[in-house]
């Protein structure tokens, strides 16, 4: 990569591209790219500095972005083939690397910590990057999510050496990676579309461990169905929130809406930790999040102090609204496991409310592959409006649909509604506890949510 002195970036809207794009704009560079809708992230990477176009039209692309040998194209993999600046670049020799390729080169220059998992590894990564950021470890980070400590999606640090990354799974992009330690949050199959297969799918973990340096670590919660297949000289630990292992919690205890537990290590105990954002599944994504910031050598007390910081994500358990009558609460969960814990944590949380639910499905191939893992998740809930699927990269599959998941759902107040559709119903609604939840545009409602909510 030496050789570039600008970068264009094809889907720079990305959370995990713009996060790259800020850290080459940082480092110096000239940046610029292209994305298909503006967003926030596209106006703050704007307001930063950084070109963005919104037309796909070659004659879009900046100038001096048209030299070959001195700009490297990185590219998302939802850019179709067929996209005009892609079909550009190709054509003329341009070096074109996928994110994670570039992020594979960042791992094999410094000490990369990579958190990889079907769901999870956004909020364990990004707690581990506070707990070593606010420590006098430090570290970088390659975020993806926005963390509400920092407002943004890339920590920098000139004092360290260790970069932390979420290791992204979606076509087989990890394998990118060189880790020097890394964490399996949980492998449950998912994007077979991919991978077709859920032994396939397993397998792509298990090549995952084997990328791991010489000298380093895996960290993988209990009871995953993953073989590793280490190197010689890396050492394996296991997690759990409350099931042993080398590193795990004991004494959770909900107290006044605050989750408080103790932290065992292989060798000493922390205890009295509060958890910053007091939901239940946090204290799993917390534990694996110490256990690295421990094998790093971040204090005790710095451990405890950054769990009690950390103010979480960008639509990861965000409380949105909250009166003394009324809960509303966004949350990024798209997979039937995150839905399940995700739910079960708000239901800890407030034990004797009822809970409604808004669930935006995310992609056709998913709902068609777990629609009834869906179904049983969402029966959780005491109250269900299920919006149309969002399609993102795919075209429509025959027969799949909102429908699918609707049917097997055991709740008697259930309903199928469109986005148009949603804030009249929500008005005639006796709501409690309100939850969106999806990876789709649902974020987009959020906001005509919550200022409906307070207008009541």
């Amino acid at each position: 990569m030496n050789k570039f002195t600008q970068y264009y970036f094809l889907g720079i809207g990305g959370i995990g591209m713009s996060a790259l794009a800020r850290y080459f704009y940082t480092k110096g560079f000239r940046v610029a790219g292209y994305d298909r809708t503006e967003t926030k992230l596209t106006s703050d990477l704007q307001a930063e500095g950084i070109a963005v176009c919104f037309d796909e039209a070659v004659n879009q692309i900046p100038t001096r972005y048209t030299k070959p040998e001195n700009t490297l194209v990185v590219i998302t993999p939802a850019i179709p083939q067929d996209h005009p600046q892609l079909r550009y670049f190709q054509e003329n020799n341009f070096t074109i690397q996928k994110r994670a390729q570039v992020l594979g080169n960042i791992t094999r220059q410094s000490k990369g910590i990579c958190i990889a998992g079907t769901h999870g590894k956004t909020t364990t990564s990004t707690i581990t990057a506070h707990l070593l950021y606010q420590s006098q470890v430090s570290c970088n980070a390659f975020l993806g999510g926005i963390a509400n400590n920092y407002n943004s999606n890339l920590l920098l640090s000139s004092e360290s050496n260790l970069v932390v990354i979420e290791a992204d799974e979606y076509d087989r992009s990890f394998h990118q990676l060189s880790p020097y330690m890394a964490v399996i949050t949980s492998a449950d199959p998912d994007h077979l579309d991919i991978y077709e297969t859920a032994d396939a799918f397993r397998e792509s973990f298990e090549h995952f461990t084997s990328l791991i340096r010489a000298g380093g670590a895996l960290i993988m919660r209990k009871r995953i169905d993953v073989t590793p297949k280490l190197q010689k000289g890396v050492k394996l630990y296991t997690y759990s929130m409350d099931e042993g292992g080398d590193f795990c919690a004991e004494n959770i205890r909900t107290e006044k809406a605050e989750i408080r537990f103790d932290f065992v290590t292989p060798t000493d105990r922390i205890n009295d930790v509060r958890l910053g954002v007091p939901v239940r599944i946090n204290v799993e994504n917390s534990v694996a999040a110490m256990a690295l910031a421990w094998l790093n050598g971040v204090s005790s007390d710095e451990i405890r102090t950054g769990i009690s910081s950390f103010s979480g994500i960008y639509r990861r358990f965000n409380v949105v609204y909250k009166t003394d009558k009324l809960v509303f609460m966004d949350d990024y969960a798209h997979h039937p496991s995150e839905l399940k814990a995700s739910i079960s944590s708000i239901r800890n949380l407030y034990p004797n409310r009822k809970i409604t639910g808004i669930f935006q499905p995310h992609l056709y191939s998913r709902t068609r592959d777990f629609a009834p893992a869906f179904a049983e998740a969402l029966s959780e809930l005491d109250d269900l409006i299920l919006l149309d699927i969002y399609p993102a990269r795919e075209l429509p599959i025959e027969g799949v649909d909102s429908e699918l998941i609707l049917r097997d759902v055991k709740l008697k107040n259930k309903t199928l509604c469109s986005k148009e559709n949603l804030l009249p119903l929500l008005k005639e609604k006796n709501l409690d506890v309100l939850v969106t939840f999806g990876a789709g545009d649902i974020d987009k409602l959020v906001p005509l949510i919550k200022e409906q909510l307070r207008s009541r």
